[in-house]
Formats: structure tokens, sequence, C-alpha cells
């Protein structure tokens, strides 16, 4: 028991810290009706990896790198004439391309692919915590700081500049806080489950709350829940840690879901 405690208990402190950036980053995500913003960036995560790996540089300095140059990319390629989701569907396929391309080349990365693209929470070690614990309070600052003007941006734009918040710099700021959550979660649920990790609680809460605050709340509630019975899951089952929490994520929805739907189908009968 004690062997387990040891390999599973700073994983866990990870998925909860990284909790409380996927609560109010996951809703805000589907108020902006931005959800595909997080796929592209967790995409691009692959790119960051196979170039610091061909650089010899840290992996963690490769990703925060290329988070921060996609967040520039779509920052110069915002036109009015070219759909968000378009240009995000061409990064996402772009960035991953090119990622699992260099990849290839790097013989010594490929045994590592199935980590980088689903995670590996349970390589987390009590060294790396502090860092973590203080990266993630610097962004819930930021977060906290700008809440309100992200509320309002995500209710209404244009009432919400016409009382002085400038929907630029709140788009830069959601955008970087984004960058800063894929470079932390890529240990813990890899590249292709970033999304679902900040999505699906968000959905969930939805159809559980009734106010913002509520939503947030629910969030957070539904998030930890995946994460401790995902972690321990993978554990028992010997499964990928990533695979494990976005698939208890995921039953969590069906199951709110169809109790919910079929109360309501009881209260029409």
């Amino acid at each position: 028991m004690m062997e387990w405690l040891q390999l599973l208990l700073p994983a866990w402190i990870m998925g909860s810290l990284l909790v409380f950036l996927t609560a109010p980053l996951g809703c805000l995500m589907l108020w902006r009706r931005m959800s595909f913003f997080a796929d592209t960036m967790a995409h691009g995560t692959l790119l960051g990896v196979a170039i610091a790996g061909i650089l010899n540089l840290p992996f963690w300095l490769g990703v925060a790198c290329l988070a921060l140059l996609l967040v520039a990319i779509l920052w110069v390629l915002h036109d009015s004439r070219l759909p968000n989701d378009a240009l995000l569907a061409l990064s996402s396929a772009t960035l991953l391309c090119s990622g699992l391309l260099l990849i290839q080349q790097v013989p010594s990365l490929r045994p590592e692919l199935l980590s980088y693209l689903f995670g590996d929470l349970l390589s987390i070690e009590w060294t790396d915590l502090p860092m973590f614990a203080v990266v993630i309070a610097a962004a819930l600052i930021v977060l906290y700081r700008s809440w309100s003007a992200q509320i309002q941006i995500a209710i209404d734009p244009d009432i919400a500049m016409s009382e002085g918040v400038s929907a630029n710099w709140q788009r830069l700021i959601f955008m970087l806080l984004l960058a800063l959550f894929t470079v932390l979660a890529l240990r813990a649920v890899g590249s292709l489950l970033m999304g679902a990790l900040l999505v699906i609680p968000a959905l969930s809460a939805r159809l559980l709350a009734h106010s913002p605050k509520q939503m947030v709340i629910w969030a957070f509630v539904l998030a930890q829940f995946g994460v401790t019975v995902g972690l321990w899951s993978s554990a028992a089952l010997n499964i990928s840690t990533g695979l494990s929490i976005v698939l208890c994520m995921a039953l969590c929805f069906a199951t709110i879901f169809l109790v919910q739907k079929l109360k309501s189908q009881a209260q029409s009968a």
C-alpha cells in the first residue's frame, strides 16, 4: 500500500492542482465558443517536444516556446474574412502532422511517443510539485484579476467594449493562459486529450449549474472526481493515466445527461 501511495500521491496532487485551472478555463472556453482552440494548442505541443528533442532542450521549454509562437500566429492571422474555426483546423492539422513527422526522425523520442500523446501523470515526482504549484498560483492570480472582464466579453463583446473592456487584450490573456495550461497538462493527459480535460467537466457542469459561479464550482468538482478516480483506475488496470482520466470524465457526463433526460421524460409523462 505504501508503495502505491509513493507512486500515486504526487501524481494525484499534480492532477488536483491542475484542476484549479481546468475548471475556470474550460467554462470560459464554452462561454466564448473557443473549444477547438485547446485542441489546436494541444496538438502544437508535439511539435514543441520534437524541436526540444532535436535541440537537446528541456521539453517544457520547447512546448512553451511553441505555444507562444502559436498564440502569435493566431493573433496575426485573425481576420474578419477568415472563420476562426477554419483557421484553428488549419493550424491544428499542420502542427500535429509536423510534430509527428519530426518525432519519427528522432529515434530517441519514438519510445516515449505514447506518453506525449496520452500523458504519463505517474512520472510526476515530489520535486516537480513546488514549481507546478507556483506557476498555477500565478496563473490563477492573473485569471482572478481578469475574470470579470472575461465574463463580460463572453456574454456580449459589444457591451463590454462600450464599458471600457479591451476585447483584444482579454483575448490575448485568455490565449496565453491556455498556452500555459498546455505546458502543464502535457504530462498529465498528453497532447491529444488536453481539449477533453478542459471541455468535458465544463459540459457536465453546464447540465447541473444555474449560474456562471455554479458552473465553475461543478466543473471543479467533476474534474477533481475524474482525476482521482481515473488515476487510481489507471494504476489498478495498468492503462494510460490520460486515457483513464478522460474516459472517467466522459462517463460522468454520460451519467448526468442520461439521468436528466430520464427525469425530464418522467416529468413530462
